[in-house]
């Protein structure tokens, strides 16, 4: 099997346990590992670096990745103090809690980004670690179940240890499309004209003398947490295929709108779920992740082709691609994220971009990333790189949670990570406001009428009255009442106004 595998003669001596390849790490080091949204990521040798820390040794890193790491990894390194710095996304509890007591430092980076710094010289990267099905005889890389940054880690790192994955069909080559733009300022147009292009080659290409390990392993990706829609998430999702349904009618788009991205979880898979007993048809993705909603609507001959980073999918849907790879390898294609989430391919395609929302204001602004302003909750991700540039960009969230304690929609919301400017459409489970064309004191009449739950949606009204009458201004805020809805959370546990006799 190890030479079926590794087809490289000369790096058969390299193979060792996860934790000898784990004494190559030193400290200060900046690593880079693949895996992105659980998928592909370093099942061994991460943990068996987090187990050398946790064991007493003082080693810290710079762990860069494409998204998030499955399987606790993040937890585990952050338990131990293991690291320094991360960054670009994460959704570990026990990270999170790390990075918001300042004990390890986050940087929160657009997914179409992450790589640049790497690419243009901001930071040198002295050790990769890649998750492979195999390595070919020309010494190039079989991605598994994501691309993520890997192909910019083999590329730019000093030294690079190899976790090839024997739990992986060596048939998955084939469904990776490995194109690396050039540098500046020599960076040509990426010749991406529909989703179902593939312009580069199905292996990453690496220089064999830069691996220093390799490591085995049979584990697979840790499944996605899929949550059957529930009533908020199908109303949502109810608003958009109406108001797309819509947009047909109006001629401004057709029955196979255009291309879709999604942000995980599980509003985006109750909205593409809906997709599958719509009027649409031949549609298409381009987004980051497929999700087991992606290959329900290409089992079902709605969607005709999917691109992305990663495969993030429950065991089940994990099982039915894995086992049925020449069914799905003409309807889908991984990509490196730089690829996938650039802006300037999003633009062209004209993609309708869905992504979620923590809280958005009365004007549209959106936060995506920060709980009452300061606590981090995962991160910006690759919904910035969509926002921009999407023909239409939507956000979803819920009007009120927490027994209605909480609204989601405010004043002015604590964090801004997409600015009024890059929203078209808000949606709530209570309706969706169409942005569009509308001026800042328009928006704000839209969103006050169709998505505020009725528990704040009168006081809402009243705010922005005031601020009409008393301030003015294009875009009119009573400043210092402008986070009170937040204040009385911190001091109440709740965002509504306590009535007095």
């Amino acid at each position: 099997m190890t030479q079926e595998r590794i087809k490289v003669a000369s790096l058969l001596d390299k193979v060792m346990s996860a934790a000898e390849a784990a004494q190559l790490f030193e400290d200060g080091m900046v690593v880079g590992s693949s895996g992105f949204t659980k998928a592909g990521d370093s099942k061994e040798v991460l943990p068996a670096f987090a187990d050398r820390v946790a064991a007493g040794e003082k080693v810290q890193i710079t762990l860069l990745t494409g998204a998030s790491l499955g399987h606790g990894t993040d937890g585990k390194l952050a338990a131990a103090g293991a690291l320094k710095k991360r960054m670009p996304f994460q959704v570990d509890a026990t990270l999170r809690g790390k990075i918001n007591q300042g004990e390890i430092l986050y940087l929160d980076q657009h997914l179409s980004e992450a790589a640049e710094l790497l690419h243009n010289g901001f930071m040198k990267l002295d050790l990769a670690v890649l998750e492979v099905a195999g390595i070919e005889k020309d010494g190039s890389l079989i991605p598994t179940t994501s691309v993520g940054n890997s192909a910019s880690f083999a590329a730019l790192a000093d030294k690079v240890i190899l976790e090839v994955n024997e739990s992986v069909p060596l048939d998955v080559l084939g469904i990776h499309d490995i194109y690396m733009a050039e540098s500046y300022p020599y960076r040509n147009v990426i010749p991406v004209v529909a989703a179902d292009n593939k312009i580069g080659r199905r292996t990453i290409p690496l220089d064999i003398s830069k691996v220093v390990a390799i490591v085995r392993t049979s584990k697979h990706d840790s499944p996605a947490d899929i949550a059957a829609p529930d009533a908020k998430t199908t109303a949502i999702a109810g608003h958009i295929l109406k108001f797309l349904e819509a947009e047909v009618e109006a001629e401004r788009l057709t029955e196979r709108l255009l291309p879709l991205q999604a942000g995980i979880g599980k509003v985006a898979n109750a909205v593409l779920t809906g997709f599958k007993d719509s009027n649409f048809k031949h549609l298409t993705m381009f987004s980051e992740v497929l999700q087991d909603s992606t290959f329900d609507l290409i089992d079902a001959g709605v969607m005709d082709f999917a691109s992305a980073s990663s495969i993030t999918v429950s065991a089940e849907c994990y099982d039915r691609v894995m086992n049925n790879l020449d069914a799905y390898r003409d309807k889908m294609v991984l990509r490196p994220q730089n690829i996938s989430n650039t802006p300037g391919l999003i633009r062209r395609l004209g993609v309708i971009a869905i992504n979620t929302a923590i809280e958005f204001d009365i004007y549209g602004n959106v936060n995506s990333t920060h709980i009452s302003g300061s606590r981090l909750m995962n991160g910006i991700g690759g919904s910035g790189d969509f926002a921009r540039n999407a023909y239409l960009s939507i956000f979803v969230t819920q009007a009120a949670s927490k027994e209605n304690k909480i609204s989601h929609v405010l004043p002015m919301v604590s964090h801004v990570d997409h600015t009024e400017h890059d929203v078209d459409i808000l949606v709530t489970d209570v309706g969706l406001a169409d942005l569009r064309g509308l001026a800042p004191r328009e928006r704000a009449i839209e969103i006050i009428n169709n998505c505020v739950h009725e528990d704040y949606r009168e006081e809402l009204k009243t705010y922005f009255e005031r601020a009409c009458a008393e301030v003015g201004g294009q875009t009119p805020h009573l400043l210092g009442e402008a986070f009170a809805w937040h204040i009385r959370l911190a001091e109440t546990g709740s965002m509504k106004k306590t009535v007095t006799a």
